[in-house]
């Protein structure tokens, strides 16, 4: 979802020289979104379905110049493995100092709370950039 809305926020802001690509810690390598998330994303105008989880690996994390993970437990962890990459890791929700917790599995509600906190977080990264 955040993928989605990155990409999606970045070309409303007229910036569309910026690459988004999202990863996961812990992905189910080549699994599509969940059916919920494509669901709420598409009456956003955002198709997602085409997407496919992928592992973040050690040349992602070194081609990256902007990481940012949902929570910060997982900052910290890329940290303690990647220590280079320290400084370009950041919460999604780093302006306002909150954590997103995966939807997987969970009810449409949970869901929603989440793709309204990713929406939060972009919109204060659009603005910083």
């Amino acid at each position: 979802m955040a993928e989605g809305l990155f990409k999606q926020a970045l070309i409303a802001a007229n910036k569309p020289d910026y690459v988004v690509s999202s990863a996961g810690l812990g992905a189910l390598v080549g699994y599509p979104p969940d059916s919920t998330a494509c669901y709420l994303m598409m009456e956003k105008g955002i198709d997602i379905s085409s997407f496919r989880a992928r592992q973040l690996n050690q040349e992602m994390i070194r081609n990256s110049e902007l990481i940012l993970v949902m929570e910060l437990n997982q900052k910290y962890i890329l940290e303690e493995k990647v220590p280079s990459a320290r400084g370009k890791i950041f919460r999604l929700g780093e302006w306002g100092k909150f954590d997103i917790t995966d939807p997987y599995q969970q009810e449409i509600e949970f869901f929603e709370r989440t793709l309204s906190l990713i929406e939060k977080g972009v919109l204060q990264w659009i603005e910083k950039f």
